[in-house]
């Protein structure tokens, strides 16, 4: 009911919004038809069987937002960017207790740098856009975005079970609250630093979040990475990296990155991520692109058996307007050492498959 009353009260006032010149609403509305057989509806390994879903976010995230900016002179802008996730198959927002859990920030654009204050996507987040094989495409199920951008990390018997910074959830910290950001253009090498706030009482350590990135691009090439570390109450550190590299050729893009992170998640104890990942674009006609990926994570967590998975995805999208995409998408999980786990006293499938057909729709 509080989300209602918020969203009714901004749309009130996004008439005065518009008025101004830079503002306005945006987002993105994404559902598909989806057929899985060995995950489940939330892609889970299962015991097996066909399930068809109604499933939102398959291509991009469903999306809402507000978005500005006012021209202060001398080279000078304000900034600010509201954006919450949406479930479109259910109508609901994607965190309950946030209203803008992606994006709630204000900022300056100077001559020489953009600074932004407030809940941001951390700097592996920032270097992933550029260099991700799948393009952040299917961002709950692709593992650059949960692996390596450290979206989702509870699969399997490895997960952290704790929040490291300060994104108010444990095993998800790509976007952080209480995050000041800077960014600046030297030449084609874009340069950012970030630091986030923990607000803890003990201390400015614990919960804190701090790291830089840099993201070269010229001409069909790029090379983009960050690094970062994170901690948690007891002011325990997560480090985190990644980096990759795109290449552009006519109608063809190649793109690889390599993300690690290792954690301490208690008295001698430590959890190590990695994911491989490498795909190809080839755009077939003007209005038809091609996109696979193949992503290979490995775990390891102190006394426990080392699990992970591969999966490789393929995507057929046809461009129907400049706003709206028809896609065809499917993927394939081979769950490795205990990954799969058991539902029940029954263990779950090796493998799983899905196949989606949807419709992106971008305001």
């Amino acid at each position: 009911m509080r989300h209602r009353h918020m969203f009714a009260l901004l749309c009130a006032a996004s008439s005065s919004c518009l008025a101004q010149d830079g503002n306005g609403i945006y987002g993105i509305a994404d559902l598909g038809l989806r057929y899985v057989n060995g995950l489940s509806a939330a892609n889970a390994p299962t015991p097996g069987g066909a399930v068809p879903t109604v499933t939102s976010g398959v291509n991009k995230t469903s999306r809402w937002g507000l978005r500005g900016q006012e021209d202060l002179g001398g080279g000078w802008q304000a900034l600010y960017r509201l954006e919450g996730g949406l479930n479109l198959d259910s109508g609901s927002t994607a965190k309950s207790d946030k209203l803008f859990d992606r994006q709630a920030w204000v900022g300056l654009k100077m001559p020489l740098a953009t600074v932004t204050v407030g809940r941001q996507a951390n700097l592996i987040a920032d270097a992933l856009s550029t260099v991700d094989p799948l393009g952040i495409r299917y961002a709950s199920f692709n593992p650059n975005v949960n692996i390596t951008g450290l979206s989702n990390t509870a699969f399997g018997r490895h997960s952290f079970g704790q929040q490291y910074g300060t994104s108010g959830y444990p095993d998800n910290f790509y976007r952080l609250d209480n995050t000041v950001k800077v960014t600046t253009s030297l030449g084609p090498v874009l340069a950012r630093a970030a630091y986030s706030f923990g607000e803890t009482t003990d201390g400015a350590s614990p919960l804190s979040t701090w790291g830089g990135g840099l993201t070269y691009q010229q001409g069909g090439v790029a090379v983009s990475g960050a690094a970062m570390r994170l901690r948690n109450r007891d002011d325990q550190a997560l480090d985190a990296a990644s980096l990759g590299a795109a290449y552009k050729f006519g109608n063809w893009q190649f793109k690889a990155n390599a993300g690690f992170n290792r954690a301490d998640i208690g008295s001698g104890q430590t959890v190590r991520q990695r994911v491989a990942s490498a795909g190809v674009s080839r755009q077939l006609m003007p209005d038809l692109l091609l996109t696979t990926a193949y992503y290979k994570v490995q775990r390891t967590a102190t006394g426990k058996v080392d699990d992970g998975f591969a999966r490789a995805f393929a995507y057929l999208e046809k461009a129907l307007s400049a706003r709206t995409t028809l896609y065809l998408e499917s993927d394939y999980t081979a769950w490795q050492g205990d990954a799969a786990g058991v539902t029940g006293a029954r263990a779950n499938d090796r493998h799983g498959l899905g196949l989606t057909l949807g419709l992106m729709e971008k305001f």
